[in-house]
């Protein structure tokens, strides 16, 4: 078993992070192979909280093998707009993958956000691995997504009881996720 630990991510490790974000989804079908460039933008917006970029480290070598990123969104509805968080992009390396690095990583930036104070956590991703944390599909709660996915890949987590229970509407990404064209 490989010693990890989870630590804050610092500034000195941009550069690592962004390559082992790069790499983790270099293979990866539906990606568009720029998310260390999605990192590297919310790093400088208003969106990013610095406590809740995470890095992996294997203890052995003490290199970077994981990231996860926690930022700030909106859900949006006729009523009103809460504040949440997306939980995006989620990286390991190919080689330290299926070892429950991203588990770790996942666990420990949920746990942080609401050490934080922060209410809920949206994501977009794997229906079959997200409910390992306590994950339901966002249709539950009448939150949509603002572009065409399959209903079951957006999901979210309340991390205050009954927190997204008065919540609905669109999730609202700030436009560092969108590339400018």
């Amino acid at each position: 078993m490989i010693n990890i630990t989870i630590r804050k991510e610092l500034a000195e490790d941009y550069r690592s992070t962004e390559e082992v974000v790069k790499r983790a989804f270099a293979d990866m079908e539906f990606s568009d192979q720029k998310e260390h460039e999605l990192v590297a933008r919310i790093r400088k917006s208003a969106v990013f909280i610095p406590e809740l970029s995470l890095v992996a480290i294997n203890q052995d070598n003490k290199a970077i093998v994981g990231h996860v990123l926690l930022s700030k969104i909106k859900i949006s509805g006729d009523q009103q707009s809460v504040e949440s968080l997306a939980l995006a992009p989620v990286s390991v390396l190919p080689d330290y993958q299926k070892q429950g690095i991203g588990r770790l990583l996942i666990t420990e930036a949920l746990h942080k956000a609401k050490e934080l104070g922060y209410h809920s956590v949206v994501v977009l991703g794997h229906p079959e691995y997200y409910p390992k944390f306590g994950f339901k599909k966002a249709s539950l709660w009448g939150i949509k997504a603002p572009f065409e996915v399959p209903e079951e890949a957006l999901m979210a987590l309340e991390l205050r009881e009954n927190a997204l229970e008065h919540v609905s509407g669109v999730v609202e990404y700030p436009s560092v996720f969108f590339l400018e064209s």
